[in-house]
């Protein structure tokens, strides 16, 4: 699975999900674009999922005609995501295209 990691997720993050392919906005110099434009861009690009803190996305986004999955997570705390990496990896794992899930992280 083609995972992007918009601005906000922690990088180290990534170890966490090496069987994927994990990407970063920044590494891609996509990190000065718009929500919309991201998103229509990583569908083009072949992502299956974003992976974003930004819980206004669905607000923000008509995410109805969407085909990648977006996960937020209800944080950018590291250590607080660290505690919560079980349900993260689980989450990833049953993403369907387009599906929106949230992980309330305390």
């Amino acid at each position: 699975m083609r995972i992007l990691f918009d601005q906000g997720t922690p990088v180290p993050l990534r170890q966490h999900l090496s069987s994927h392919d994990v990407a970063t906005a920044f590494e891609l110099g996509w990190s000065r674009m718009a929500n919309g434009e991201l998103l229509a861009r990583a569908e083009v690009e072949g992502f299956d999922v974003l992976i974003t803190t930004d819980r206004n996305l669905r607000y923000q986004q008509n995410l109805s005609s969407r085909r990648i999955a977006i996960l937020v997570l209800t944080t950018t705390s590291w250590p607080r995501i660290q505690q919560a990496l079980p349900e993260v990896s689980a989450s990833v794992a049953l993403l369907s295209p387009g599906a929106y899930v949230e992980i309330p992280i305390p």
